[in-house]
Order: structure tokens, then C-alpha cells, then sequence
């Protein structure tokens, strides 16, 4: 689980250019949105695409999506589940 937090960090970062944050830094249990690292909803959108490409991933809802992306290991949580199913 820990590596694909670490993963999941640097693709963050990657895929939203957030050129002045260190992947190592992110709290994997703070918020994405608001208090956490300030995403918006355009951002919301990128994460969308990355779980989309790199995890084979659809998110259905918008109500499903708040839940995946409320921090960095909701979003491992979500994504090892959806793997061993």
C-alpha cells in the first residue's frame, strides 16, 4: 500500500504541474480539496483522467468521487479495491 501512496503522490503532482510541491509532503490522510492541498474543481477533473488512464478507473458519480478523492489513500483504498475485484 505504501508504495502505491508514494506513487499515487508523484502522479498527483505530475499530473496537476504542482512544480513547488514535494510529493514526499502531501499527508497521505489530508484533504485534497479545500484545507488540504487547495485543489478546485478543474483539478478534480485532471484526477479523474489519472485514474482513468493509469488505473483503468471510472468514477460513475460525482458523489463517488468526493468519496475517492477526500485524500491521497482514499484514493490507494479505492484503487486496490477496484484492482482485486
Amino acid at each position: 500500500m505504501s508504495e502505491l501512496i508514494s506513487k499515487l503522490k508523484q502522479q498527483i503532482v505530475d499530473q496537476l504541474n504542482l512544480a513547488d510541491v514535494d510529493p514526499a509532503g502531501i499527508d497521505e490522510n489530508a484533504p485534497l480539496f479545500g484545507e488540504g492541498l487547495g485543489l478546485d474543481s478543474i483539478d478534480a477533473l485532471e484526477l479523474i483522467l489519472l485514474m482513468q488512464k493509469n488505473y483503468n478507473i471510472k468514477i460513475a458519480t460525482a458523489e463517488e468521487g468526493q468519496k475517492i478523492f477526500s485524500s491521497v489513500r482514499a484514493m490507494a483504498d479505492f484503487i486496490e479495491a477496484h484492482q482485486k475485484a
